[in-house]
């Protein structure tokens, strides 16, 4: 899937703050919750673009995940 320029600057940006949540497991401050909100909506439309190009691969994905629980 190929990105504009401005939602891969964006994404470049937020990325770092998507680390530390993962690896703290908390927010540790108030920017990176408003941070958080932008990166969900832009993973959100990604999301939405790959689906409707990849249904088959998504729901693929969606039974091995089940599956493997």
């Amino acid at each position: 899937m190929k990105l504009d320029d401005a939602t891969f600057r964006r994404l470049r940006r937020l990325a770092p703050v998507l680390d530390d949540v993962l690896n703290a497991g908390e927010v540790e401050h108030a920017d990176q919750a408003m941070d958080l909100a932008s990166l969900a909506h832009i993973c959100s439309a990604l999301f939405d673009t790959y689906h409707d190009q990849y249904p088959v691969e998504i729901a693929q994905a969606r039974a091995d995940a089940v599956e493997s629980q």
